[in-house]
């Protein structure tokens, strides 16, 4: 090993650059997601994994609810990249893109057991259609805490990338 070592209390040896606390598993029940988090207008985040809650160092997971015939407030992730999966309802997730000549606003139409990938700085907003099912997703971010910054529009006009 080119780490150096240790001896655990229960006598396995260890990484010494690995401390107590992540030489584990730690498990989160539904009970124990966490609602003081970031937040958007329209839509409820609820924290799971984090620096905060398990001690995550570039990883930030938990879930969104957005109620029936309720679109969120425009926002981004800042320089996190985001994974979402659908567990219930049609969320749409709508950006504006501006690859051709005129922005165009898009819509991702997604379903449960969905995938959709939105890049850091992204401004976007989820719409939840049906009004008679929440839409709830799974939420994995490359931050340790969950990065938002609430925004008037689509446009990139208020996204400022650093650097």
């Amino acid at each position: 090993m080119t780490d150096d070592v240790v001896r655990s209390p229960s006598g396995v040896l260890v990484p010494a650059s690995v401390d107590p606390f992540h030489r584990g598993l730690h498990h989160v029940a539904p009970s124990g997601l966490v609602g003081d988090t970031a937040q958007t207008s329209g839509m409820r985040r609820r924290e799971a994994i984090s620096g905060a809650t398990v001690g995550a160092r570039h990883l930030w997971m938990g879930q969104t609810h957005v109620p029936g015939a309720t679109s969120s407030g425009n926002h981004h992730h800042g320089d996190s990249e985001t994974a979402i999966y659908v567990v219930s309802g049609t969320p749409r997730f709508v950006f504006l893109d501006v690859e051709g000549d005129e922005p165009v606003e898009r819509v991702v139409q997604t379903a449960p057991g969905d995938y959709v990938f939105v890049p850091p700085w992204v401004p976007h907003r989820e719409e939840n259609p049906d009004p008679e099912v929440e839409a709830v997703v799974v939420i994995a971010r490359t931050t340790q805490e969950a990065v938002v910054v609430n925004l008037d529009g689509l446009d990139w006009s208020e996204v400022r990338i650093p650097g």
